[in-house]
């Protein structure tokens, strides 16, 4: 209930803070009342669809984050790192760079690429099933090779680079209603396959051991599980680009609100990726006057120093 009424009070103050700053009866009324004028514009066409993006892209990396932390039991998982979104990037870049015609099939290209890449990871992981560090480590593998395939097909193509830098540093900007329709349906299906998946990541929890004694096959469970976290990761990289950092911080402040219960931690963290999402936005955007920073990088600005924390913190308790 708080997170709920942090969400619907910052919603609020995105709506009426930017290049022009509107009251909350003037928001209402260009919402309910006005069909036409400058502020039914701005609040309606602009904002309105840039914070629903925030609250579902948010929602959806907290979500895969969680999830995958699961698949791994390792607090540091998270769709950037092992290597879902480089996949989905990939394959949205070149489309970008190669075939700019077919713009409308960039979020069908990033899905598609973002299963290859889980497909590579558990293939190169799998051996007489698959143990969650050889995960971690072919997803590094994984990531590192993408990557420089990424940074060769941009020097190639450095003269059509505006769409390619706005999309792999992240950004809501220039978001429409059009784009809303795709990520609300991509994110309902994908957050509620997440919902379905609390039981089962509970259950991994528990070790291999216990769970394979409960009789639960391990193996394929990890499969589903990594395949929702691919598909809600590839569903906001397609529609905003690569935002990192929301799928490892999350569930960490998620665990410290609620615990380590899946049935507590995935509504919690759904709701907070959705709040801290539209939190940096929003600072980004209003920041400093008349510039916009994306907001890939006002998460990497904070992240970064959350995960050093995490570090320092996992390596105190592992040395006491």
């Amino acid at each position: 209930m708080a997170l709920l009424a942090v969400l619907a009070a910052l919603s609020l103050l995105a709506l009426s803070i930017g290049s022009a700053d509107y009251s909350v009866p003037q928001i209402i009324n260009a919402l309910l009342y006005e069909e036409r004028g400058p502020i039914h514009v701005v609040v309606y066409n602009l904002r309105l669809p840039r914070l629903i993006m925030a609250i579902e892209v948010g929602a959806c990396l907290a979500v895969a984050g969680a999830l995958l932390q699961a698949v791994m039991r390792n607090p540091l998982a998270d769709p950037g790192i092992i290597g879902v979104s480089a996949g989905a990037a990939t394959a949205a870049t070149t489309v970008l760079l190669l075939f700019p015609s077919m713009l409308a099939a960039v979020p069908l290209f990033a899905f598609g690429g973002a299963a290859l890449a889980c497909v590579l990871i558990y293939v190169m992981a799998w051996h007489d099933g698959v143990d969650p560090v050889r995960i971690i480590l072919s997803g590094v593998a994984i990531n590192t090779v993408l990557g420089a395939y990424n940074a060769f097909l941009q020097m190639l193509n450095s003269d059509n680079l505006a769409n390619v830098l706005a999309f792999m540093n992240g950004s809501l900007s220039g978001c429409n209603w059009q784009q809303i329709y795709v990520i609300t349906a991509y994110s309902s299906v994908g957050i509620i396959l997440g919902l379905c998946c609390i039981k089962s990541a509970n259950i991994l929890q528990l070790g291999d051991e216990m769970a394979t004694s409960l009789g639960v096959n391990v193996s394929w469970v990890r499969v589903f599980l990594s395949a929702v976290g691919a598909f809600l990761a590839a569903s906001t990289v397609a529609v905003a680009g690569m935002i990192g950092f929301i799928g490892l911080v999350v569930p960490h402040i998620a665990r410290m609100l609620v615990g380590s219960d899946y049935k507590a931690l995935l509504p919690v963290s759904t709701l907070l990726g959705a709040v801290l999402l539209l939190a940096a936005d929003t600072l980004g955007r209003t920041l400093i006057s008349g510039m916009e920073i994306p907001v890939g990088i006002v998460m990497a600005a904070t992240g970064g120093p959350f995960f050093l924390y995490m570090l320092r913190k996992k390596g105190r308790v592992s040395g006491s």
